[in-house]
């Protein structure tokens, strides 16, 4: 590019220009090392009346692509300047230059996406009601015009872009517009989505997840709220992993989003392939708020005696995992069975005696009056050495001996094992000698 020329784009010089279209007009097709035009560097600056007058002499600078992809439509819209931008979408449409207002660059960004992408919403309309098409393209990340504008909340632009036949509607990391919706709670562009394209809402992400699925794990009740009035059968969506939608609540221990299920589809599944629960993903990670919730659920509180693909009750987690509160919670169920075997033939009590080093530092014996409440009106008796278990209730008028559940189905051992816990922090190495002389 010859140097008056470059420094004319620059400055903006709409003399200098024309004085060198008349003095040499093939000077003006010169280009610097990156491909950029007269017009790529006026664009850069925003130099309305330079460009325009490069334009009137030139037309053929609209469609000119720099080494990055850009034409000086796109150039003016990476550079900020919007007005120049409308300006070269009306003179590409003027002069029919349909591939000018259509080119991607080099990242696979077109007009529409920079447009959106920047907040410019006024030029986003003009692009989709200038070339339609414009909705149809993704870019190198799989984003579609439509995913910008829903994670940018820009409804408006979103109508428009739901309203054009087959326009895309993919994201980045194999999300969709929907899942976009469902990030940002706005159940009003979600309530739209669903009832122009349903489908949408059972298609996962390459971590498996669904937009109902994300919707559990956000907490976005309202969305939820709004996917199921639309489609109830939603709430019976399963991962390809096998992961039910109360499975997800349960990870998180959203209770809210879990009663919005079940309110919809009393007969959401709650169980894996394999006999793994809700209840059990939510005592495995200590949710408390969500293990009452299963409990006191008419739909949910069979799940407490149910088997895992080891034979494991939600109780023998629990208890593994020494969380004396749930522990607790389940053993107040007037549907518990304590007496449940596992596959390896011990009962929820014998998780305690494999997780010493946890049970230790909880007074698994007196912590029931300042931690876990009242304690259980059921008095248990235990022969070890048959391992027949005998749980008989208090008869009336009896004296009260209370006995805290967990501590009274502990074995005699297990009982003179949590004694010697108790005594400052020690009995460490005499528990493991314990352990081995019950092996």
């Amino acid at each position: 590019m010859d140097r008056g020329l470059l420094h004319a784009a620059k400055s903006g010089d709409a003399g200098q220009l024309k004085q060198l279209a008349m003095d040499n007009p093939s000077v003006l097709l010169g280009t610097t090392p990156q491909g950029n035009n007269c017009l790529h560097i006026s664009s850069i600056h925003g130099h309305e009346k330079f460009c325009k007058d490069a334009v009137e002499l030139h037309p053929s600078f609209l469609a000119a692509v720099n080494v990055d992809g850009e034409t000086p439509l796109l150039t003016a819209l990476t550079s900020g300047h919007p007005s120049l931008a409308s300006f070269f979408l009306a003179c590409c449409s003027a002069q029919r230059l349909r591939e000018a207002i259509l080119r991607q660059d080099k990242n696979g960004y077109n007009a529409l996406h920079h447009a959106i992408r920047s907040g410019n919403t006024d030029l986003a309309l003009e692009l989709i009601a200038a070339e339609p098409d414009l909705s149809h393209a993704v870019n190198k990340s799989n984003e579609s015009p439509m995913f910008i504008a829903v994670l940018r909340g820009f409804t408006d632009v979103f109508v428009e872009l739901l309203n054009v036949p087959n326009s895309a509607d993919a994201g980045a990391c194999s999300y969709n517009a929907l899942h976009a919706a469902v990030k940002n709670g706005n159940s009003v562009i979600a309530k739209m989505i669903v009832k122009k394209r349903p489908w949408l809402a059972r298609q996962e992400t390459n971590k498996r997840s669904s937009p109902m699925n994300l919707a559990v794990i956000w907490d976005k009740v309202e969305v939820l709220r709004v996917l199921l009035e639309h489609d109830w059968s939603l709430g019976h969506v399963i991962s390809s992993e096998g992961c039910t939608l109360l499975h997800s609540a349960a990870y998180q221990g959203h209770v809210s989003v879990a009663r919005m299920l079940i309110d919809h589809c009393p007969d959401a599944p709650y169980s894996d392939a394999v006999g793994w629960t809700c209840l059990h993903e939510a005592v495995c990670h200590g949710r408390m708020d969500f293990v009452e919730f299963v409990l006191e659920s008419p739909q949910l509180r069979k799940l407490v005696n149910m088997r895992d693909a080891n034979g494991r009750t939600a109780l023998h987690h629990a208890v593994q995992r020494c969380n004396p509160k749930i522990v607790t919670a389940l053993l107040l169920n007037k549907d518990i069975d304590f007496t449940i075997m596992g596959n390896n033939s011990r009962a929820a009590i014998w998780e305690l005696y494999h997780a010493i080093d946890h049970a230790k530092t909880l007074n698994w014996l007196n912590s029931h009056a300042s931690i876990l409440g009242p304690p259980l009106p059921i008095a248990v008796e235990l022969d070890v050495g048959s391992r027949r278990t005998n749980a008989r209730p208090k008869q009336a008028g009896q004296e009260r001996q209370w006995q805290w559940g967990a501590a009274a189905m502990q074995p005699r051992e297990m009982r003179h094992a949590a004694a010697m816990l108790r005594k400052d922090g020690k009995g460490g190495k005499r528990m493991t000698e314990r352990r081995e002389s019950c092996g």
